[in-house]
């Protein structure tokens, strides 16, 4: 399962970053919407004046749930990395706030989004920049090398996220800051949603219970964690993301209404 998983995310994401060079809006996060405006995750999510900076590809692939970027005060100087930086957005967002003088990297696994990652990079003509090839159960960093660690929508679909939580720790310096965007779930979901590898790629079955993540995150020695919901998606935003998932969109979409959710995610390393 965790293979098929991890091959499934790969070709689906690296078709999205296809998508976005033939000038098309791309969304991952929904099976039926594809990019469409009532797309209920991936959905205004940015300022016009966020995106009025970017090139139109970075805009276009952005897949995410949240804005990371607006979850925690960036200062100039500081290093930080996005876990499945897919075509960049967040990482040129987060480029401009560090300054000069800071550090933006962005760690995918596809090749195609990091080949759309770096051209939207070149566009823009940002040197504080650096795109990663690898997986976010394993970051090819060293340890204590990064201040803050920000993800948009990407957590939920590892394979291992225990893992990822404890290599986002190790590679944070004392005192740094996690603050990731992310689908949550709320109660009880479904046996049959869970088992959906398309929902799976869709961001809803792999997703943590608000208690797994922040047991996660207090196992991995993190401290000050909070999850703070940003948008619960009720019975036609369920319907939405259920849709051509070969699942029961009407029936399920009833048990799964208010129980998924956006939010951000925020804890700290100790000094």
């Amino acid at each position: 399962m965790t293979n098929d998983v991890k091959a499934t995310v790969r070709e689906r994401y690296g078709q999205a970053a296809l998508r976005v060079t033939s000038g098309e809006k791309s969304s991952c996060c929904s099976t039926t919407c594809c990019g469409g405006s009532d797309d209920p995750i991936t959905s205004n999510l940015y300022s016009a004046a966020e995106t009025a900076t970017l090139p139109e590809a970075a805009v276009l692939a952005s897949l995410g749930c949240g804005n990371p970027t607006a979850l925690t005060e960036l200062k100039q100087g500081e290093t930080v990395l996005d876990l499945g930086s897919g075509g960049g957005i967040d990482v040129l967002l987060s480029a401009a706030r560090v300054g000069p003088s800071g550090k933006a990297y962005g760690l995918d696994m596809t090749d195609e989004m990091l080949a759309l990652a770096r051209e939207n990079q070149h566009r823009a003509g940002v040197e504080n920049v650096e795109f990663l090839k690898g997986e976010i159960e394993s970051i090819p960093l060293p340890d204590n090398s990064v201040d803050v660690i920000i993800s948009n929508c990407v957590i939920n679909l590892s394979t291992d996220k225990s893992r990822t939580i404890a290599e986002a720790f190790r590679v944070l310096k004392p005192g740094g800051r996690f603050a990731v965007s992310d689908v949550v779930i709320r109660g009880e979901v479904p046996a049959q949603v869970r088992r959906s590898m398309e929902l799976w790629v869709g961001c809803v079955a792999g997703a943590l219970t608000e208690q797994q993540y922040v047991q996660n995150l207090i196992e991995a020695g993190f401290e000050e964690v909070g999850i703070e919901p940003t948008r619960i998606y009720e019975f036609e935003d369920a319907k939405a993301f259920l849709a051509g998932s070969g699942v029961e969109s009407e029936v399920l979409a009833r048990e799964v209404s208010g129980c998924v959710m956006g939010a951000f995610v925020r804890a700290r390393k100790p000094q």
